[in-house]
């Protein structure tokens, strides 16, 4: 059973890959992948320190300030002092960072869409399925 499920666990690795690399190929954006992630958590949690950004996002405060400062230029972040640390900034998304992760979700989900319209009911469940057990393993190591 080892064996078995160390090939499993090739085999879903290289199709997550794969997946990923057409997903990212309808990327709308010429955002890096970085800074697209820290505006994906900008718009799924909100408003925030860029310490705390750090945190989420799993780099380095450092880091992360070098990538609100270039989000900043591209004008698609607002960035406020924070409200009682005169040190600290807030950051939150602009329109137009709301754009661009409206455009990158809206182009991911045309081709999966399409792709799905292609599997009978049987194979949906079962995406269905994968999809609960994949969040599930990916919950559980955070």
């Amino acid at each position: 059973m080892p064996q078995e499920l160390r090939q499993l666990a090739g085999d879903l690795s290289l199709a997550v890959v794969r997946l990923t690399r057409h997903l990212r190929g309808r990327r709308t954006s010429q955002v890096t992948l970085t800074q697209l992630s820290a505006l994906a958590t900008l718009a799924r949690e909100g408003a925030m320190t860029p310490g705390t950004l750090a945190a989420k996002e799993r780099v380095q405060p450092p880091s992360m300030t070098r990538v609100v400062a270039s989000l900043g230029e591209l004008g698609l972040v607002d960035r406020i002092p924070h409200p009682t640390d005169g040190r600290q900034i807030i950051v939150s998304l602009s329109d137009a960072g709301r754009q661009v992760i409206e455009d990158e979700v809206n182009a991911r989900e045309a081709w999966l869409t399409e792709q799905l319209r292609g599997l009978d009911a049987e194979q949906l469940a079962a995406v269905r399925r994968t999809v609960d057990i994949m969040s599930a393993i990916v919950n559980e190591s955070e």
